[in-house]
């Protein structure tokens, strides 16, 4: 096998595509796209920010949403990664979007990303946000038998390559279990 060097760049696969919401001072909700975020622990998410309308707004409401972006919302989910909500106040209105206040944190929820992690800061230092994840919120209509069901969901990933986003393919496995063929 040959191999091509790419050097030390945050290139991986999978990349998720996450919105970022949140209100400013006077109520306006706004989001934001980030790929650089993950789970860390149970009731945690840590995400890769640098200084943004949003991050204003995280130090003066101390709360957040992050919604999964999805296929269908692929325009308005990119649109809210390319503009600035510093330039334009009402980039979540432009996008499309319409909020419902989060009953758990003092964030907006995106009605059209059906899916949303609802969280309170835990800390914001050095670019990285931590959050406490409060609650996990799913619409309805993406919900099977008691569970989110991806193939109803439809969410993207980012791939960092080639600055493309891509649809979650088929199910190849079952975790937890199809590694036991080896004990």
């Amino acid at each position: 096998m040959s191999r091509v060097n790419f050097g030390a760049k945050p290139l991986m696969y999978p990349q998720p595509v996450l919105i970022i919401a949140t209100y400013d001072e006077n109520g306006v909700p706004n989001a934001m796209n980030a790929a650089w975020g993950i789970t860390t622990d149970f009731k945690e998410i840590t995400i890769s920010l640098s200084e943004h309308k949003t991050t204003d707004n995280l130090a003066k409401r101390g709360a957040f949403t992050v919604s999964l972006a999805t296929e269908d919302q692929v325009i308005p989910c990119d649109y809210v990664g390319i503009e600035s909500g510093r330039k334009v106040p009402d980039k979540f209105e432009k996008a499309g979007f319409h909020a419902t206040k989060s009953e758990f944190v003092d964030a907006p929820l995106i009605d059209e990303l059906p899916v949303a992690l609802e969280c309170k800061v835990k800390s914001f230092e050095d670019g990285i946000l931590i959050g406490e994840i409060v609650n996990v919120s799913a619409d309805e209509s993406v919900v099977t038998d008691g569970a989110v069901d991806i193939t109803k969901v439809k969410p993207i990933s980012f791939d960092p390559f080639c600055n493309a986003y891509y649809g979650i393919g088929e199910k190849v496995g079952n975790a937890f279990k199809d590694g036991a063929k080896l004990k």
